[in-house]
Protein backbone atom coordinates (compact mmCIF):
# COMPACT_ATOMS: atom_id res chain seq x y z
CA UNK A 1 0.00 0.00 0.00
CA UNK A 2 2.58 2.46 1.36
CA UNK A 3 4.30 2.15 -2.34
CA UNK A 4 1.09 2.50 -4.26
CA UNK A 5 0.33 6.03 -2.48
CA UNK A 6 4.43 6.78 -3.46
CA UNK A 7 4.01 5.88 -6.50
CA UNK A 8 1.52 8.03 -6.92
CA UNK A 9 3.02 10.97 -5.16
CA UNK A 10 5.16 10.50 -7.96
CA UNK A 11 2.73 10.70 -10.66
CA UNK A 12 1.32 14.16 -9.48
CA UNK A 13 5.09 15.01 -9.07
CA UNK A 14 5.61 14.47 -12.74
CA UNK A 15 2.31 16.11 -13.54
CA UNK A 16 3.85 19.43 -12.35
CA UNK A 17 6.75 19.68 -14.51
CA UNK A 18 4.39 18.89 -17.31
CA UNK A 19 0.87 20.87 -16.58
CA UNK A 20 -0.23 24.12 -15.98
CA UNK A 21 -3.87 25.46 -14.49
CA UNK A 22 -11.50 29.85 -18.27
CA UNK A 23 -14.33 29.47 -19.34
CA UNK A 24 -13.50 26.55 -21.48
CA UNK A 25 -11.65 23.06 -20.88
CA UNK A 26 -8.02 21.91 -21.55
CA UNK A 27 -8.14 18.55 -23.68
CA UNK A 28 -5.72 15.77 -22.02
CA UNK A 29 -5.29 13.12 -24.67
CA UNK A 30 -1.54 11.73 -24.01
CA UNK A 31 0.29 15.00 -22.04
CA UNK A 32 -0.72 17.88 -20.34
CA UNK A 33 0.45 21.47 -21.36
CA UNK A 34 3.77 22.76 -21.16
CA UNK A 35 2.70 25.54 -18.52
CA UNK A 36 -0.36 27.97 -18.10
CA UNK A 37 -0.27 29.63 -20.54
CA UNK A 38 0.03 26.99 -23.21
CA UNK A 39 -3.32 25.30 -21.41
CA UNK A 40 -4.96 28.41 -22.00
CA UNK A 41 -4.39 27.87 -25.78
CA UNK A 42 -5.48 24.80 -25.82
CA UNK A 43 -8.72 25.38 -23.58
CA UNK A 44 -9.69 27.71 -26.45
CA UNK A 45 -8.68 25.56 -29.26
CA UNK A 46 -10.75 22.66 -27.69
CA UNK A 47 -13.84 24.73 -26.72
CA UNK A 48 -13.61 25.92 -30.91
CA UNK A 49 -13.30 22.98 -31.73
CA UNK A 50 -16.31 21.27 -29.96
CA UNK A 51 -14.08 18.89 -27.79
CA UNK A 52 -15.66 15.35 -26.02
CA UNK A 53 -15.23 14.89 -22.44
CA UNK A 54 -15.35 11.49 -20.60
CA UNK A 55 -14.04 12.73 -17.42
CA UNK A 56 -14.27 16.06 -16.12
CA UNK A 57 -12.37 18.12 -13.30
CA UNK A 58 -13.83 21.86 -12.42
CA UNK A 59 -10.69 23.26 -10.50
CA UNK A 60 -10.83 25.03 -7.00
CA UNK A 61 -9.65 28.29 -6.42
CA UNK A 62 -6.01 28.63 -8.13
CA UNK A 63 -4.34 26.91 -10.94
CA UNK A 64 -3.73 23.49 -11.73
CA UNK A 65 -0.35 23.42 -10.91
CA UNK A 66 -1.08 25.01 -7.46
CA UNK A 67 1.01 21.60 -6.25
CA UNK A 68 -2.22 20.97 -3.95
CA UNK A 69 -5.86 19.90 -4.28
CA UNK A 70 -5.84 20.48 -8.15
CA UNK A 71 -2.78 19.36 -9.32
CA UNK A 72 -3.16 15.81 -7.51
CA UNK A 73 -6.71 15.43 -8.02
CA UNK A 74 -6.25 16.39 -11.50
CA UNK A 75 -3.74 13.59 -11.91
CA UNK A 76 -5.93 11.39 -10.42
CA UNK A 77 -8.17 12.02 -13.35
CA UNK A 78 -5.74 11.87 -15.77
CA UNK A 79 -3.96 8.46 -14.69
CA UNK A 80 -7.68 6.88 -14.72
CA UNK A 81 -8.56 8.27 -18.00
CA UNK A 82 -5.10 6.81 -19.03
CA UNK A 83 -5.55 3.56 -17.88
CA UNK A 84 -8.57 3.55 -19.70
CA UNK A 85 -8.64 4.92 -22.87
CA UNK A 86 -10.36 7.71 -21.60
CA UNK A 87 -10.49 11.70 -22.56
CA UNK A 88 -9.89 14.21 -19.26
CA UNK A 89 -10.51 17.77 -19.64
CA UNK A 90 -10.13 20.43 -16.80
CA UNK A 91 -12.37 23.27 -16.50
CA UNK A 92 -11.27 27.00 -14.32
CA UNK A 93 -14.04 28.81 -13.20
CA UNK A 94 -13.57 32.54 -14.62
CA UNK A 95 -13.74 33.56 -10.81
CA UNK A 96 -14.17 32.77 -7.24
CA UNK A 97 -18.16 32.31 -7.07
CA UNK A 98 -21.01 29.24 -6.65
CA UNK A 99 -22.07 30.99 -10.41
CA UNK A 100 -18.65 30.18 -12.04
CA UNK A 101 -18.22 27.01 -10.50
CA UNK A 102 -21.79 25.91 -11.83
CA UNK A 103 -20.92 27.50 -15.59
CA UNK A 104 -18.19 25.22 -15.21
CA UNK A 105 -19.70 22.20 -14.73
CA UNK A 106 -22.94 23.24 -17.69
CA UNK A 107 -19.87 23.49 -19.64
CA UNK A 108 -18.59 19.64 -19.10
CA UNK A 109 -22.13 18.13 -19.25
CA UNK A 110 -22.66 19.66 -22.54
CA UNK A 111 -18.81 17.96 -23.50
CA UNK A 112 -20.54 14.91 -22.40
CA UNK A 113 -18.98 14.23 -19.00
CA UNK A 114 -19.95 11.05 -17.85
CA UNK A 115 -18.47 12.00 -13.92
CA UNK A 116 -17.70 15.90 -13.21
CA UNK A 117 -15.06 15.54 -10.09
CA UNK A 118 -14.13 18.67 -7.95
CA UNK A 119 -12.40 19.13 -4.23
CA UNK A 120 -12.72 21.31 -2.10
CA UNK A 121 -15.48 22.27 0.72
CA UNK A 122 -16.32 25.94 -1.20
CA UNK A 123 -18.17 23.36 -3.63
CA UNK A 124 -20.93 22.45 -2.19
CA UNK A 125 -23.59 24.97 -3.10
CA UNK A 126 -22.76 24.25 -6.72
CA UNK A 127 -22.51 20.61 -6.32
CA UNK A 128 -26.11 20.78 -4.83
CA UNK A 129 -27.88 22.69 -7.80
CA UNK A 130 -25.18 20.78 -10.38
CA UNK A 131 -26.61 17.15 -9.08
CA UNK A 132 -30.21 18.42 -9.38
CA UNK A 133 -29.88 20.01 -12.56
CA UNK A 134 -28.81 16.88 -14.06
CA UNK A 135 -29.24 13.38 -12.49
CA UNK A 136 -28.11 11.24 -15.11
CA UNK A 137 -24.19 12.84 -14.69
CA UNK A 138 -22.22 11.38 -11.28
CA UNK A 139 -20.46 14.21 -9.54
CA UNK A 140 -17.42 13.22 -7.36
CA UNK A 141 -16.13 15.49 -4.60
CA UNK A 142 -13.01 15.64 -2.80
CA UNK A 143 -13.08 17.16 1.19
CA UNK A 144 -16.95 17.80 0.60
CA UNK A 145 -19.14 16.59 3.54
CA UNK A 146 -22.76 16.03 4.61
CA UNK A 147 -22.21 18.43 6.78
CA UNK A 148 -21.37 20.79 3.81
CA UNK A 149 -24.85 20.69 1.98
CA UNK A 150 -28.54 19.63 2.89
CA UNK A 151 -28.01 15.77 0.66
CA UNK A 152 -26.25 14.22 -1.88
CA UNK A 153 -27.98 12.67 -4.15
CA UNK A 154 -27.64 9.42 -5.34
CA UNK A 155 -25.55 10.67 -8.62
CA UNK A 156 -23.21 12.10 -5.99
CA UNK A 157 -20.32 10.46 -4.07
CA UNK A 158 -18.58 12.58 -1.30
CA UNK A 159 -15.11 11.37 -0.23
CA UNK A 160 -13.59 12.35 3.20
CA UNK A 161 -10.29 11.52 4.71
CA UNK A 162 -9.27 9.90 7.94
CA UNK A 163 -7.03 13.19 8.65
CA UNK A 164 -6.67 11.56 12.31
CA UNK A 165 -4.42 9.13 11.01
CA UNK A 166 -2.12 11.11 8.94
CA UNK A 167 -1.59 13.35 11.64
CA UNK A 168 -0.85 10.91 14.03
CA UNK A 169 1.51 9.35 11.74
CA UNK A 170 3.30 12.83 11.72
CA UNK A 171 3.31 13.31 15.27
CA UNK A 172 5.18 9.60 15.89
CA UNK A 173 7.15 10.25 12.84
CA UNK A 174 8.35 14.04 14.56
CA UNK A 175 8.78 12.56 18.42
CA UNK A 176 10.61 9.29 17.34
CA UNK A 177 13.16 11.47 15.26
CA UNK A 178 14.44 13.32 18.04
CA UNK A 179 11.92 16.50 17.96
CA UNK A 180 10.64 17.44 21.56
CA UNK A 181 9.48 21.04 20.71
CA UNK A 182 6.80 20.77 18.56
CA UNK A 183 4.19 23.06 17.39
CA UNK A 184 0.26 22.82 15.11
CA UNK A 185 -0.42 25.32 13.42
CA UNK A 186 -4.15 25.27 11.95
CA UNK A 187 -6.06 27.52 9.90
CA UNK A 188 -9.96 27.85 10.68
CA UNK A 189 -11.06 24.70 13.42
CA UNK A 190 -12.89 23.40 10.75
CA UNK A 191 -13.57 19.26 11.24
CA UNK A 192 -10.48 18.05 8.76
CA UNK A 193 -7.97 20.60 10.45
CA UNK A 194 -9.50 19.90 13.83
CA UNK A 195 -8.38 16.17 13.61
CA UNK A 196 -5.18 16.53 12.02
CA UNK A 197 -4.38 18.12 15.11
CA UNK A 198 -6.19 15.90 17.30
CA UNK A 199 -4.15 12.79 15.18
CA UNK A 200 -0.98 14.80 16.03
CA UNK A 201 -0.98 15.16 19.34
CA UNK A 202 -2.30 11.43 20.08
CA UNK A 203 0.97 10.59 18.04
CA UNK A 204 3.52 12.31 19.60
CA UNK A 205 2.03 11.27 22.79
CA UNK A 206 2.56 7.22 21.79
CA UNK A 207 6.00 8.17 20.51
CA UNK A 208 7.02 9.37 23.74
CA UNK A 209 5.22 6.60 25.69
CA UNK A 210 7.56 4.09 22.94
CA UNK A 211 10.88 5.81 22.94
CA UNK A 212 10.84 6.91 26.56
CA UNK A 213 11.83 10.60 25.50
CA UNK A 214 10.75 13.33 27.61
CA UNK A 215 10.01 17.05 27.79
CA UNK A 216 8.37 16.84 24.64
CA UNK A 217 5.96 19.86 24.27
CA UNK A 218 3.75 20.89 21.85
CA UNK A 219 2.75 24.75 21.17
CA UNK A 220 -0.95 24.17 19.77
CA UNK A 221 -2.70 27.09 18.01
CA UNK A 222 -5.82 27.75 15.21
CA UNK A 223 -4.69 31.52 13.48
CA UNK A 224 -8.72 31.38 12.64
CA UNK A 225 -8.08 31.77 8.96
CA UNK A 226 -6.21 29.56 5.80
CA UNK A 227 -4.58 32.67 4.17
CA UNK A 228 -1.25 33.90 4.82
CA UNK A 229 -0.26 36.65 6.88
CA UNK A 230 2.05 39.00 8.40
CA UNK A 231 0.50 38.27 11.88
CA UNK A 232 1.26 34.43 11.53
CA UNK A 233 4.72 34.70 10.55
CA UNK A 234 4.97 36.71 13.82
CA UNK A 235 3.65 34.30 15.84
CA UNK A 236 5.36 31.76 14.16
CA UNK A 237 8.92 33.55 14.48
CA UNK A 238 8.47 34.10 18.02
CA UNK A 239 7.76 29.86 18.69
CA UNK A 240 11.02 29.65 16.43
CA UNK A 241 12.71 31.99 18.46
CA UNK A 242 11.66 29.98 21.92
CA UNK A 243 12.86 26.75 21.00
CA UNK A 244 10.27 25.28 18.32
CA UNK A 245 11.59 22.61 16.23
CA UNK A 246 9.66 21.48 14.27
CA UNK A 247 5.77 22.84 12.91
CA UNK A 248 2.61 21.01 11.67
CA UNK A 249 1.18 23.92 9.45
CA UNK A 250 -1.88 22.92 8.35
CA UNK A 251 -4.74 24.99 6.51
CA UNK A 252 -3.97 26.62 3.28
CA UNK A 253 -1.98 29.19 2.25
CA UNK A 254 -0.74 29.44 6.16
CA UNK A 255 2.08 27.03 5.69
CA UNK A 256 3.76 30.27 3.56
CA UNK A 257 3.41 31.98 6.60
CA UNK A 258 5.18 29.29 8.97
CA UNK A 259 7.50 28.57 6.12
CA UNK A 260 8.64 31.77 6.29
CA UNK A 261 9.42 31.77 9.79
CA UNK A 262 11.18 28.33 9.55
CA UNK A 263 13.57 30.00 7.02
CA UNK A 264 14.17 32.66 9.00
CA UNK A 265 15.07 30.73 11.86
CA UNK A 266 16.80 27.28 10.49
CA UNK A 267 13.49 25.80 11.85
CA UNK A 268 11.68 23.22 10.51
CA UNK A 269 7.92 22.43 9.32
CA UNK A 270 5.52 19.50 8.53
CA UNK A 271 3.21 20.05 5.51
CA UNK A 272 -0.60 18.70 4.58
CA UNK A 273 -2.59 17.29 2.37
CA UNK A 274 -0.07 16.55 -0.03
CA UNK A 275 3.61 16.41 -0.47
CA UNK A 276 5.58 19.55 0.44
CA UNK A 277 8.82 18.92 0.18
CA UNK A 278 9.75 20.77 -2.92
CA UNK A 279 8.86 23.61 -1.19
CA UNK A 280 12.10 23.89 0.57
CA UNK A 281 14.35 21.71 2.35
CA UNK A 282 13.18 22.73 5.34
CA UNK A 283 9.80 20.70 4.90
CA UNK A 284 10.47 17.29 6.95
CA UNK A 285 7.73 15.26 5.71
CA UNK A 286 4.15 16.12 5.18
CA UNK A 287 0.27 14.34 6.64
CA UNK A 288 -1.04 13.61 3.25
CA UNK A 289 -4.23 12.68 1.53
CA UNK A 290 -3.92 10.49 -1.13
CA UNK A 291 -6.19 12.13 -3.30
CA UNK A 292 -4.98 11.16 -7.07
CA UNK A 293 -5.41 7.53 -5.70
CA UNK A 294 -8.68 8.03 -4.10
CA UNK A 295 -10.34 9.66 -7.24
CA UNK A 296 -8.90 6.42 -9.02
CA UNK A 297 -10.71 4.33 -6.51
CA UNK A 298 -14.31 5.92 -6.90
CA UNK A 299 -13.99 6.62 -10.73
CA UNK A 300 -13.68 2.79 -11.26
CA UNK A 301 -16.42 1.99 -9.12
CA UNK A 302 -18.88 4.13 -11.60
CA UNK A 303 -17.25 3.36 -15.22
CA UNK A 304 -17.48 -0.62 -13.36
CA UNK A 305 -21.14 0.17 -12.31
CA UNK A 306 -22.58 1.69 -15.95
CA UNK A 307 -21.37 4.96 -14.93
CA UNK A 308 -23.30 5.08 -12.17
CA UNK A 309 -21.83 4.81 -8.29
CA UNK A 310 -22.46 1.85 -6.13
CA UNK A 311 -24.25 1.50 -3.07
CA UNK A 312 -20.07 2.22 -1.47
CA UNK A 313 -20.22 5.62 -2.90
CA UNK A 314 -23.47 7.05 -3.84
CA UNK A 315 -25.09 9.55 -2.29
CA UNK A 316 -23.55 9.53 0.73
CA UNK A 317 -20.08 10.45 2.62
CA UNK A 318 -17.14 7.33 1.91
CA UNK A 319 -14.39 8.43 4.37
CA UNK A 320 -10.99 6.97 3.11
CA UNK A 321 -7.85 6.19 4.93
CA UNK A 322 -4.95 3.99 5.39
CA UNK A 323 -7.19 0.96 4.89
CA UNK A 324 -8.22 2.09 1.57
CA UNK A 325 -3.99 3.64 1.05
CA UNK A 326 -5.26 6.68 1.03
CA UNK A 327 -3.32 9.07 4.15
CA UNK A 328 0.41 8.73 4.37
CA UNK A 329 3.37 10.19 4.97
CA UNK A 330 6.05 10.14 1.66
CA UNK A 331 8.43 8.27 3.24
CA UNK A 332 10.62 8.66 0.03
CA UNK A 333 10.67 12.28 -0.01
CA UNK A 334 11.10 13.06 3.60
CA UNK A 335 13.82 14.23 5.64
CA UNK A 336 14.12 11.83 8.86
CA UNK A 337 17.25 11.38 10.92
CA UNK A 338 16.37 8.45 12.52
CA UNK A 339 12.20 7.54 11.89
CA UNK A 340 12.74 4.57 9.25
CA UNK A 341 11.03 2.92 7.47
CA UNK A 342 10.24 0.19 8.83
CA UNK A 343 8.92 1.90 11.75
CA UNK A 344 6.59 3.27 9.10
CA UNK A 345 5.40 0.51 7.92
CA UNK A 346 4.95 -1.08 10.83
CA UNK A 347 2.53 2.07 11.93
CA UNK A 348 1.01 2.09 8.90
CA UNK A 349 0.20 -1.81 8.89
CA UNK A 350 -1.14 -0.61 12.59
CA UNK A 351 -4.05 1.76 11.11
CA UNK A 352 -4.81 -0.68 7.99
CA UNK A 353 -5.39 -3.87 10.31
CA UNK A 354 -7.58 -1.47 12.80
CA UNK A 355 -4.91 -2.71 15.86
CA UNK A 356 -4.34 0.98 16.17
CA UNK A 357 -7.39 3.22 16.26
CA UNK A 358 -6.82 6.79 16.21
CA UNK A 359 -9.87 9.14 18.25
CA UNK A 360 -11.02 11.35 15.49
CA UNK A 361 -12.56 13.63 17.22
CA UNK A 362 -13.12 16.95 15.68
CA UNK A 363 -14.69 18.86 19.08
CA UNK A 364 -12.54 21.57 19.85
CA UNK A 365 -14.09 22.17 22.96
CA UNK A 366 -12.47 18.13 23.68
CA UNK A 367 -8.25 17.79 23.91
CA UNK A 368 -6.74 14.59 23.72
CA UNK A 369 -5.85 13.03 27.34
CA UNK A 370 -1.85 13.32 27.91
CA UNK A 371 0.58 11.94 30.56
CA UNK A 372 4.23 11.69 28.45
CA UNK A 373 4.13 15.25 26.84
CA UNK A 374 2.12 18.75 27.79
CA UNK A 375 -0.04 20.68 24.87
CA UNK A 376 0.09 24.50 24.98
CA UNK A 377 -3.11 25.43 24.05
CA UNK A 378 -2.77 29.29 22.85
CA UNK A 379 -5.55 31.82 21.92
Amino acid sequence: MKKKLIALVLAATMALSLAACGSAPATDTSAPAADTAAADTAAADASAGGSTTDVAFVTDVGNIDDQSFNQYTWAGVQQFCADNGLTANYYKPSEDSDAARVEQMDNAVKDGAKVVVMAGYLFAAALEEAQAKYPDVQFLALDVSTGDLAAPAANTALITYKEEQAGYLAGYAAVTDGYKELGFLGGMAVPAVVRYGYGFVQGAEQAAKDSGASGVNIKYWYSGSFVATDDIKAKMDSWYSEGTEVVFACGGSICNSCLAAAQANNGKMIGVDVDQSNLDPCVVTSAMKALSNSVMLALTDAKDNGWKFSAAYSGKETTLGAAEDCVGLPMDSSDFKNFTQEQYDTLFKSLVDGSLVVDNSFDTAKTPAVSSITVDYQE
